[in-house]
């Protein structure tokens, strides 16, 4: 993939405030540039960044009818009536899950959990469940990470003298479902000051919000960190403001004391004994969790999150593991078969867009899909399955482009959907593919800004190698918990030469592992560049090359770093587009 490289020199009056910053807080004024260029350009600003505290959460009953919610769970529990919390079959809606009905369980007993199978039920809230709910006498149903739009469904439940409250963060409609209580950030009418709150972490305001009323120690709360991290990572958004301070401590909980289920997938997933970050969530951890909702029934991931007992716990993530493995295969062959017909299509001409329909995909892989397709292509993406009688998929999104709206403006085509700005879900009959098809592409062309659709890596600062010291490394440790919004801070390097000791690695030599002098120090530093052994000819020539890379500890090396290299190119090629 060739990238543009796009960096923004500070000017004078920008490096002078870098400095006064730097040398406030302890860190070079590269650093401190990083800091300002992301909104935090003062001393406290700053302090706050670094030190994340959990008394400024937000105060839970500024969400719109938080106070409606835990009154009525509470009129629940003393009536002794059954509760049901429901959520849907993905990371976030079965941490979600677990972490509602874990920490309820403390305090009452009447209380069971539901998660809907995704190839019987389909997303959301289903008659199937509402049904379940009825039979077994539940009369409060508290559905996590989905039913924004369940209207029909819970009309059917209220006939049945069942209420709901709903803890979701999808964009709702106009018209909202007759729920008693619906808490999610992104109504129009609420006035709750962060907006970006993931499932889960909706579902843990409400947990604050009933902890807050009933006199419960917020303490009590913080062991159910690590499944907010957890979702935070694995749902992707931004890990700014209420969303850092969740997940800063969740981490901290995840390499603290884990919940038994959560350790039992770390130790499958073979991350114990080091620090795990976001990027082992979003790769590892989430993973596993996601694999028994697209291969069987997301319960199993739930079963595992709320188990007490190790042994249990480890046999249970043994099975997921082996979903995962499944998941894998099905998910290479799929992109296999969907980049064929991209190419096909590409042939003839290029869209802004990609749609594609396969009647034989696997329902519970498509989304990985997309997002794979998404990463390749860098275009808003829909991949559609047969479901019966109709289609449906998910679609991924570019940097800067709401794909939920694109979908929206297909809505009379549209069954069911739901979603965000870089992630949606969507349900059509089948015959009407086509014309989906070509009403999204419309949109996505007159839509969609040229910048979208290609690959463009932000340089946060121009660095040599005797800028990366120990204590450099650690301050930049600091920055973290990285995401969206909050990424990994990416360097650049002018002028790099191979030491005479790079070589091609990996299974199929496709990576290549790197030492590297700069022409300004003689420090040696270590790289991996993955995927890019088309540069190794180059790099051996003894010219000289420009890296672009992000600083890593290095795992087979204690106490020393290595440079993750995401792009390599000539250095008499242009400095920055």
């Amino acid at each position: 993939m060739h990238f543009k490289w796009n960096y923004q020199s500070p000017t004078q009056e920008e490096k002078k405030a870098a400095e006064s910053l730097g040398s406030k807080m302890g860190i070079s004024p590269a650093l401190a540039q990083i800091l300002i260029k992301r909104g935090i350009a003062t001393e406290p600003a700053a302090k706050r960044f670094f030190r994340p505290q959990l008394g400024d959460l937000i105060n839970p009953f500024l969400m719109k009818d938080m106070d409606v919610a835990v009154e009525r769970l509470n009129d629940a529990m003393g009536r002794k009536e059954r509760i049901l919390v429901y959520g849907d079959y993905d990371v976030d809606g079965c941490t979600a899950v677990a972490l509602v009905y874990k920490f309820l369980l403390q305090f009452y007993s009447n209380i069971d959990y539901y998660i809907p199978d995704r190839y019987e039920e389909g997303y959301g809230v289903s008659k199937k469940g509402i049904d379940y709910a009825h039979e077994t006498g539940v009369k409060l149903i508290i559905i996590l990470d989905c039913g924004i739009k369940a209207i029909e469904e819970i009309a059917y439940a209220k006939s049945l003298g069942i209420d709901f409250i709903i803890c979701d963060h999808h964009v709702p409609d106009e018209v909202m479902p007759n729920a008693v209580a619906i808490l999610n950030p992104k109504r129009d009418d609420d006035t709750y000051p962060f907006k970006h709150l993931c499932g889960c972490g909706v579902g843990f305001k409400f947990m604050q919000g009933f902890a807050k009323n009933n006199g419960i120690p917020f303490s009590q709360l913080i062991p159910l960190l690590d499944f907010v991290a957890v979702s935070i990572a694995a749902d992707l958004v931004p890990v700014t403001d209420e969303n850092r301070i969740l997940a800063y401590h969740g981490l901290k909980q995840i390499n603290q004391n884990p919940t038994i289920g959560l350790k039992a997938i770390i130790d499958i997933c073979g991350l114990s004994g080091r620090e795990l970050s976001m990027s082992d969530i979003v790769f590892k951890i989430g993973p596993r969790i996601n694999a028994s909702g697209r291969m069987e029934n997301g319960k199993e991931s739930v079963d595992l999150l709320i188990e007490k007992d190790y042994n249990v716990a480890s046999d249970k993530a043994r099975h997921i593991n082996e979903y995962n493995e499944q998941r894998k295969d099905i998910d290479k062959q799929m992109t296999e078969e969907a980049n064929q017909i991209v190419a096909r299509i590409e042939s003839q001409k290029r869209h802004s867009s990609i749609v594609l329909y396969d009647e034989n995909w696997k329902k519970g892989v498509i989304g990985i899909v997309a997002s794979r397709l998404t990463e390749i292509y860098i275009r808003p993406t829909v991949v559609l399955t047969r479901d019966g009688e109709f289609a449906t998929g998910s679609a991924r999104s570019v940097a800067g482009f709401d794909v939920y709206s694109a979908i929206k403006s297909c809505r009379d085509l549209l069954l069911n959907f739901g979603g965000h700005t870089y992630a949606a879900g969507l349900t059509l009959r089948w015959t009407d593919v086509p014309e989906f098809r070509r009403r999204f592409q419309k949109y996505v062309e007159e839509h969609i800004q040229p910048r979208q659709t290609e690959a463009i890596l932000d340089i946060d600062a121009v660095i040599d190698f005797k800028d990366i010291t120990r204590k450099m490394h650690n301050d930049l440790k600091r920055f973290g918990p990285f995401g969206p919004n909050n990424q990994k801070p990416l360097f650049c390097t002018i002028g790099v030469y191979d030491f005479g000791t790079s070589k091609v690695v990996g299974r199929d030599q496709e990576h290549i592992k790197l030492e590297l002098v700069d022409s300004k120090s003689n420090n040696v530093m270590n790289g991996i560049a993955f995927g890019q052994s088309a540069s190794a000819r180059y790099i051996k020539s003894k010219r000289s090359f420009d890296i672009a890379y992000t600083i890593e500890d290095n795992v087979f090396k204690h106490n020393d770093v290595q440079l993750q290299i995401e792009d390599i190119r000539p250095t008499e090629d242009e400095q920055f587009e």
